[in-house]
Protein backbone atom coordinates (compact mmCIF):
# COMPACT_ATOMS: atom_id res chain seq x y z
CA UNK A 1 0.00 0.00 0.00
CA UNK A 2 2.50 2.16 0.85
CA UNK A 3 4.57 1.91 -2.30
CA UNK A 4 1.43 2.08 -4.72
CA UNK A 5 1.01 5.56 -2.74
CA UNK A 6 4.18 6.77 -3.52
CA UNK A 7 3.99 5.65 -6.89
CA UNK A 8 0.81 7.63 -7.29
CA UNK A 9 2.51 10.49 -5.93
CA UNK A 10 5.37 11.25 -8.23
CA UNK A 11 2.99 10.32 -10.99
CA UNK A 12 1.01 12.88 -9.84
CA UNK A 13 4.33 15.20 -9.45
CA UNK A 14 5.17 14.41 -13.33
CA UNK A 15 1.81 14.89 -14.70
CA UNK A 16 1.70 18.39 -12.75
CA UNK A 17 5.49 19.37 -14.24
CA UNK A 18 4.58 18.18 -17.40
CA UNK A 19 1.61 20.34 -17.33
CA UNK A 20 3.48 22.92 -15.77
CA UNK A 21 6.20 23.36 -18.42
CA UNK A 22 3.09 22.83 -21.14
CA UNK A 23 1.51 26.22 -19.51
CA UNK A 24 4.98 27.80 -19.64
CA UNK A 25 5.17 27.43 -23.04
CA UNK A 26 2.22 27.89 -23.41
CA UNK A 27 1.97 31.70 -22.09
CA UNK A 28 5.45 32.82 -23.14
CA UNK A 29 4.38 32.52 -26.76
CA UNK A 30 1.69 35.16 -26.12
CA UNK A 31 2.44 36.83 -22.76
CA UNK A 32 5.71 38.64 -20.74
CA UNK A 33 5.12 37.78 -17.44
CA UNK A 34 4.43 41.88 -17.10
CA UNK A 35 4.31 42.49 -13.74
CA UNK A 36 6.83 39.85 -12.69
CA UNK A 37 9.09 42.13 -14.57
CA UNK A 38 7.77 45.29 -12.44
CA UNK A 39 8.68 43.33 -9.28
CA UNK A 40 12.45 42.41 -10.79
CA UNK A 41 12.70 46.10 -12.01
CA UNK A 42 11.91 47.18 -7.98
CA UNK A 43 14.22 44.62 -6.72
CA UNK A 44 17.10 46.16 -8.86
CA UNK A 45 16.29 49.55 -7.75
CA UNK A 46 16.59 48.55 -4.07
CA UNK A 47 19.44 46.36 -4.41
CA UNK A 48 21.03 49.92 -5.07
CA UNK A 49 19.50 52.04 -3.17
CA UNK A 50 17.66 53.93 -5.69
CA UNK A 51 13.97 55.42 -6.07
CA UNK A 52 11.24 52.65 -6.20
CA UNK A 53 8.12 54.71 -7.53
CA UNK A 54 8.49 56.71 -10.57
CA UNK A 55 5.62 58.47 -12.56
CA UNK A 56 7.27 57.57 -15.57
CA UNK A 57 7.15 54.16 -15.53
CA UNK A 58 3.48 54.76 -16.10
CA UNK A 59 0.74 51.91 -15.64
CA UNK A 60 3.55 49.41 -14.55
CA UNK A 61 5.34 51.69 -11.63
CA UNK A 62 5.48 50.09 -8.44
CA UNK A 63 2.33 50.14 -6.21
CA UNK A 64 3.42 47.75 -3.63
CA UNK A 65 5.47 48.46 -0.22
CA UNK A 66 8.90 49.08 0.28
CA UNK A 67 9.84 45.62 1.90
CA UNK A 68 8.62 43.98 -1.20
CA UNK A 69 11.67 45.50 -3.68
CA UNK A 70 13.91 44.61 -0.58
CA UNK A 71 12.98 41.12 0.10
CA UNK A 72 12.88 40.16 -3.50
CA UNK A 73 16.27 41.23 -4.28
CA UNK A 74 17.22 37.76 -5.22
CA UNK A 75 14.76 37.90 -8.38
CA UNK A 76 18.48 39.93 -9.82
CA UNK A 77 20.79 37.28 -9.53
CA UNK A 78 19.75 35.38 -12.00
CA UNK A 79 19.22 36.43 -15.69
CA UNK A 80 15.54 37.46 -17.11
CA UNK A 81 14.73 34.44 -18.62
CA UNK A 82 15.87 31.95 -15.83
CA UNK A 83 13.88 34.45 -12.90
CA UNK A 84 11.14 34.43 -15.51
CA UNK A 85 11.17 30.20 -15.19
CA UNK A 86 11.51 30.05 -11.89
CA UNK A 87 8.79 32.51 -10.51
CA UNK A 88 6.32 31.11 -13.16
CA UNK A 89 7.27 27.06 -11.27
CA UNK A 90 6.96 28.50 -7.76
CA UNK A 91 3.90 30.33 -8.79
CA UNK A 92 2.19 27.10 -10.38
CA UNK A 93 3.67 25.46 -6.97
CA UNK A 94 1.62 27.57 -5.05
CA UNK A 95 -1.58 27.64 -7.01
CA UNK A 96 -1.81 23.90 -6.73
CA UNK A 97 -0.94 23.77 -2.68
CA UNK A 98 -3.58 26.55 -2.31
CA UNK A 99 -6.09 24.99 -4.14
CA UNK A 100 -5.55 21.23 -3.32
CA UNK A 101 -5.31 22.61 0.85
CA UNK A 102 -8.49 24.51 0.54
CA UNK A 103 -10.24 21.30 -0.77
CA UNK A 104 -8.50 18.80 1.61
CA UNK A 105 -8.45 21.37 4.65
CA UNK A 106 -12.33 22.02 4.06
CA UNK A 107 -14.65 21.08 7.86
CA UNK A 108 -16.85 18.86 7.25
CA UNK A 109 -16.37 18.13 3.57
CA UNK A 110 -18.65 16.18 1.42
CA UNK A 111 -17.34 15.61 -1.47
CA UNK A 112 -14.31 13.87 -2.41
CA UNK A 113 -11.03 15.60 -2.73
CA UNK A 114 -10.46 14.72 -6.34
CA UNK A 115 -13.91 15.87 -7.78
CA UNK A 116 -14.12 18.98 -5.09
CA UNK A 117 -10.79 20.36 -6.41
CA UNK A 118 -11.84 19.69 -10.50
CA UNK A 119 -15.01 21.30 -10.18
CA UNK A 120 -13.10 24.03 -7.85
CA UNK A 121 -10.27 24.46 -10.88
CA UNK A 122 -12.86 24.54 -13.65
CA UNK A 123 -14.34 27.69 -12.13
CA UNK A 124 -11.50 29.38 -10.91
CA UNK A 125 -9.09 28.20 -14.12
CA UNK A 126 -9.49 31.97 -15.67
CA UNK A 127 -8.29 33.63 -12.67
CA UNK A 128 -5.45 31.23 -12.06
CA UNK A 129 -4.38 31.33 -15.52
CA UNK A 130 -4.06 35.16 -15.93
CA UNK A 131 -2.32 35.10 -12.63
CA UNK A 132 -0.06 33.06 -14.07
CA UNK A 133 0.04 34.61 -17.49
CA UNK A 134 1.18 37.91 -15.77
CA UNK A 135 3.35 36.77 -13.10
CA UNK A 136 1.47 38.20 -10.40
CA UNK A 137 1.45 37.74 -6.35
CA UNK A 138 -2.06 36.78 -5.65
CA UNK A 139 -0.88 32.94 -5.27
CA UNK A 140 1.68 33.79 -2.92
CA UNK A 141 -1.02 36.16 -1.07
CA UNK A 142 -3.46 33.56 -0.85
CA UNK A 143 -0.80 31.16 0.39
CA UNK A 144 0.59 32.96 2.99
CA UNK A 145 -3.09 33.88 4.30
CA UNK A 146 -3.95 30.09 4.54
CA UNK A 147 -2.88 29.78 8.06
CA UNK A 148 -5.30 32.41 8.98
CA UNK A 149 -8.37 30.43 7.03
CA UNK A 150 -7.14 27.07 7.85
CA UNK A 151 -5.20 26.77 10.95
CA UNK A 152 -6.00 29.76 12.99
CA UNK A 153 -7.18 28.26 15.98
CA UNK A 154 -4.75 25.57 16.39
CA UNK A 155 -1.77 28.11 15.86
CA UNK A 156 -2.72 31.64 16.38
CA UNK A 157 0.47 32.99 16.61
CA UNK A 158 1.84 31.65 12.99
CA UNK A 159 -1.73 32.80 11.59
CA UNK A 160 -0.43 36.25 12.92
CA UNK A 161 2.88 36.27 11.44
CA UNK A 162 1.55 34.93 8.12
CA UNK A 163 -0.87 37.73 7.93
CA UNK A 164 1.70 40.57 8.81
CA UNK A 165 3.48 38.79 5.90
CA UNK A 166 0.74 38.81 3.82
CA UNK A 167 0.70 43.00 4.18
CA UNK A 168 3.75 43.31 2.55
CA UNK A 169 2.81 41.28 -0.82
CA UNK A 170 -0.87 43.00 -0.89
CA UNK A 171 -1.14 45.89 1.54
CA UNK A 172 -5.48 44.98 1.36
CA UNK A 173 -4.09 41.60 3.70
CA UNK A 174 -4.87 44.24 6.48
CA UNK A 175 -8.53 43.52 6.20
CA UNK A 176 -7.39 40.02 8.29
CA UNK A 177 -5.87 42.11 11.30
CA UNK A 178 -9.36 42.98 13.15
CA UNK A 179 -10.66 39.42 12.69
CA UNK A 180 -7.35 38.19 14.35
CA UNK A 181 -7.69 40.67 16.68
CA UNK A 182 -11.51 39.78 17.83
CA UNK A 183 -11.67 36.22 17.04
CA UNK A 184 -7.87 34.88 18.24
CA UNK A 185 -6.22 35.09 21.55
CA UNK A 186 -4.19 37.69 22.08
CA UNK A 187 -0.99 36.75 20.66
CA UNK A 188 -1.90 36.52 17.06
CA UNK A 189 -2.46 40.64 17.49
CA UNK A 190 0.70 40.67 18.63
CA UNK A 191 2.36 38.51 16.13
CA UNK A 192 0.68 40.44 13.43
CA UNK A 193 1.66 44.03 14.85
CA UNK A 194 5.47 42.37 15.54
CA UNK A 195 5.73 40.91 11.79
CA UNK A 196 4.22 44.52 10.72
CA UNK A 197 6.72 46.81 12.59
CA UNK A 198 9.67 44.37 11.26
CA UNK A 199 8.75 44.92 7.86
CA UNK A 200 7.66 48.86 7.68
CA UNK A 201 11.37 48.83 9.16
CA UNK A 202 13.20 46.48 7.19
CA UNK A 203 13.87 48.69 3.77
CA UNK A 204 15.94 51.09 6.20
CA UNK A 205 18.41 48.57 6.33
CA UNK A 206 19.10 50.10 2.79
CA UNK A 207 17.46 53.39 2.86
CA UNK A 208 18.45 54.56 6.33
CA UNK A 209 15.17 56.02 8.21
CA UNK A 210 14.82 59.00 6.25
CA UNK A 211 15.06 57.24 3.16
CA UNK A 212 12.65 54.62 4.70
CA UNK A 213 10.07 57.12 5.68
CA UNK A 214 10.81 59.07 2.20
CA UNK A 215 9.71 55.39 0.42
CA UNK A 216 6.61 54.81 2.55
CA UNK A 217 5.09 58.94 1.87
CA UNK A 218 6.11 57.78 -2.16
CA UNK A 219 4.04 54.68 -2.11
CA UNK A 220 1.01 56.54 -0.24
CA UNK A 221 1.35 58.87 -3.19
CA UNK A 222 1.49 56.21 -5.64
CA UNK A 223 -1.78 54.71 -4.78
CA UNK A 224 -3.49 57.62 -4.69
CA UNK A 225 -2.12 58.81 -7.75
CA UNK A 226 -3.35 55.47 -9.74
CA UNK A 227 -6.43 54.91 -8.58
CA UNK A 228 -8.08 57.37 -10.69
CA UNK A 229 -7.07 56.24 -13.88
CA UNK A 230 -7.85 52.25 -13.45
CA UNK A 231 -11.16 53.56 -11.91
CA UNK A 232 -12.66 52.31 -15.59
CA UNK A 233 -10.43 50.19 -16.30
CA UNK A 234 -12.74 46.75 -17.69
CA UNK A 235 -10.82 44.31 -15.94
CA UNK A 236 -11.18 46.41 -12.32
CA UNK A 237 -13.98 44.39 -10.75
CA UNK A 238 -14.12 46.61 -7.10
CA UNK A 239 -16.92 47.92 -5.66
CA UNK A 240 -15.92 52.07 -6.57
CA UNK A 241 -15.25 50.73 -10.53
CA UNK A 242 -18.67 48.74 -10.42
CA UNK A 243 -20.96 52.37 -9.21
CA UNK A 244 -18.23 54.27 -11.71
CA UNK A 245 -19.22 52.47 -14.51
CA UNK A 246 -22.78 52.23 -14.02
CA UNK A 247 -23.25 56.31 -12.94
CA UNK A 248 -20.15 57.68 -13.89
CA UNK A 249 -17.46 59.16 -11.62
CA UNK A 250 -18.16 61.60 -9.37
CA UNK A 251 -19.14 61.94 -5.82
CA UNK A 252 -22.81 60.03 -6.38
CA UNK A 253 -20.62 56.78 -7.04
CA UNK A 254 -18.22 57.68 -4.58
CA UNK A 255 -20.58 57.41 -1.70
CA UNK A 256 -22.56 54.02 -2.93
CA UNK A 257 -19.22 52.57 -3.27
CA UNK A 258 -18.48 53.71 0.52
CA UNK A 259 -21.77 52.78 1.46
CA UNK A 260 -21.55 49.42 0.26
CA UNK A 261 -18.20 48.26 1.46
CA UNK A 262 -19.23 49.16 4.64
CA UNK A 263 -22.43 47.33 4.15
CA UNK A 264 -20.21 44.14 2.61
CA UNK A 265 -17.85 44.33 5.93
CA UNK A 266 -20.84 44.74 8.20
CA UNK A 267 -22.57 41.39 6.12
CA UNK A 268 -19.36 39.56 7.48
CA UNK A 269 -18.94 40.51 10.34
CA UNK A 270 -23.01 39.61 10.80
CA UNK A 271 -21.47 35.90 9.48
CA UNK A 272 -18.73 35.86 12.32
CA UNK A 273 -21.54 36.87 15.06
CA UNK A 274 -23.38 33.66 14.36
CA UNK A 275 -19.62 31.36 14.56
CA UNK A 276 -21.13 29.78 17.68
CA UNK A 277 -23.30 27.97 15.18
CA UNK A 278 -20.44 25.66 13.88
CA UNK A 279 -17.32 24.04 15.39
CA UNK A 280 -14.95 25.22 12.57
CA UNK A 281 -16.33 29.05 11.82
CA UNK A 282 -12.48 30.50 10.36
CA UNK A 283 -12.75 29.14 6.47
CA UNK A 284 -16.17 30.46 5.95
CA UNK A 285 -14.86 34.03 7.69
CA UNK A 286 -11.21 33.40 6.61
CA UNK A 287 -12.86 33.06 2.80
CA UNK A 288 -15.22 35.80 2.97
CA UNK A 289 -12.70 38.18 3.80
CA UNK A 290 -10.54 36.81 0.62
CA UNK A 291 -13.20 37.59 -1.67
CA UNK A 292 -13.61 40.89 -0.45
CA UNK A 293 -10.53 41.95 -0.81
CA UNK A 294 -10.23 42.86 -4.66
CA UNK A 295 -14.01 44.57 -3.99
CA UNK A 296 -12.84 46.55 -1.13
CA UNK A 297 -9.16 47.40 -3.10
CA UNK A 298 -10.07 50.34 -5.67
CA UNK A 299 -7.65 48.91 -7.86
CA UNK A 300 -8.93 45.21 -7.79
CA UNK A 301 -8.27 43.86 -10.56
CA UNK A 302 -10.48 40.22 -11.84
CA UNK A 303 -7.70 38.06 -11.58
CA UNK A 304 -7.56 38.96 -7.93
CA UNK A 305 -10.65 36.98 -7.37
CA UNK A 306 -9.00 33.77 -7.08
CA UNK A 307 -8.50 34.78 -3.71
CA UNK A 308 -12.39 33.76 -3.68
CA UNK A 309 -11.71 30.02 -3.86
CA UNK A 310 -12.44 29.29 -0.77
CA UNK A 311 -16.08 30.39 -1.31
CA UNK A 312 -16.07 28.52 -4.26
CA UNK A 313 -14.91 25.41 -2.79
CA UNK A 314 -17.34 25.56 0.12
CA UNK A 315 -20.19 26.13 -2.13
CA UNK A 316 -19.95 23.71 -4.77
CA UNK A 317 -19.25 21.16 -1.53
CA UNK A 318 -22.64 22.09 -0.18
CA UNK A 319 -24.17 22.17 -3.56
CA UNK A 320 -26.73 19.84 -2.29
CA UNK A 321 -27.88 21.34 0.57
CA UNK A 322 -29.01 24.72 -1.05
CA UNK A 323 -32.22 25.64 -2.44
CA UNK A 324 -33.62 25.83 -6.08
CA UNK A 325 -32.68 29.38 -5.78
CA UNK A 326 -29.36 29.46 -4.49
CA UNK A 327 -28.18 26.78 -7.02
CA UNK A 328 -29.58 28.92 -10.10
CA UNK A 329 -27.03 31.78 -8.51
CA UNK A 330 -23.95 29.68 -7.96
CA UNK A 331 -24.65 28.17 -11.21
CA UNK A 332 -24.42 31.83 -12.76
CA UNK A 333 -22.02 32.84 -10.63
CA UNK A 334 -19.50 30.27 -12.28
CA UNK A 335 -20.35 30.95 -15.76
CA UNK A 336 -19.35 34.64 -14.90
CA UNK A 337 -16.02 33.26 -13.36
CA UNK A 338 -14.89 30.48 -15.23
CA UNK A 339 -15.90 31.84 -18.98
CA UNK A 340 -12.45 33.38 -20.44
CA UNK A 341 -14.55 36.49 -22.46
CA UNK A 342 -11.24 37.62 -23.74
CA UNK A 343 -10.76 34.84 -26.27
CA UNK A 344 -14.20 34.44 -27.70
CA UNK A 345 -15.16 37.76 -28.11
CA UNK A 346 -13.78 41.00 -29.77
CA UNK A 347 -12.00 43.54 -27.25
CA UNK A 348 -15.18 45.85 -27.92
CA UNK A 349 -17.35 43.56 -26.99
CA UNK A 350 -15.12 42.68 -23.66
CA UNK A 351 -15.17 46.04 -22.42
CA UNK A 352 -18.72 46.13 -22.72
CA UNK A 353 -19.06 43.45 -21.13
CA UNK A 354 -17.02 44.00 -18.04
CA UNK A 355 -18.13 47.08 -17.79
CA UNK A 356 -21.22 45.80 -16.97
CA UNK A 357 -20.42 45.00 -13.10
CA UNK A 358 -21.29 41.46 -13.65
CA UNK A 359 -18.33 39.92 -12.21
CA UNK A 360 -18.85 42.29 -8.90
CA UNK A 361 -22.27 41.78 -8.70
CA UNK A 362 -21.44 37.70 -8.78
CA UNK A 363 -18.65 38.07 -6.25
CA UNK A 364 -21.19 39.67 -4.09
CA UNK A 365 -23.69 36.85 -5.10
CA UNK A 366 -21.23 34.36 -4.01
CA UNK A 367 -20.70 36.16 -0.67
CA UNK A 368 -24.62 35.96 -0.17
CA UNK A 369 -24.75 32.72 -0.53
CA UNK A 370 -21.92 32.56 2.30
CA UNK A 371 -24.37 34.30 4.86
CA UNK A 372 -26.64 31.82 4.08
CA UNK A 373 -24.76 28.66 4.78
CA UNK A 374 -23.52 30.26 8.03
CA UNK A 375 -27.26 31.03 9.17
CA UNK A 376 -28.16 27.30 8.29
CA UNK A 377 -25.40 26.47 10.05
CA UNK A 378 -23.73 24.74 7.15
CA UNK A 379 -20.64 26.44 7.01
Amino acid sequence: MAAARVTRRLAVLVILAVAGLAMYAAIRAHRDLTDFEVYRTAAGRAAAAEALYRPDDGHYEFKYLPAFAVIARPLIWMRSETAKLVWFALSFGMVVVFVRTLVITLPDRRLAAVGLGALTAMVMAKFLVRELALGQTNALLGLLLLPAVVGATRRPRLAGVSVGAAVFVKPYALLFVPWLALTLPFSAIVAAVGTLAVGLGLPATVYGWSGNLSLLREWYRTVEDTTAPNLLHPDNVSLASMWAKWLGVGSLSSALAVASGVALIAAICGVAALRRRTRNPGYLEGGLLMLAMPLLSPQGWDYVLLLGTPMVVMAIDRWRELPIAWRVVFVAIAIVFAVPLRQFVSLETYDVAMSSGAVSVAALLLVAIGAYLRGRSLA
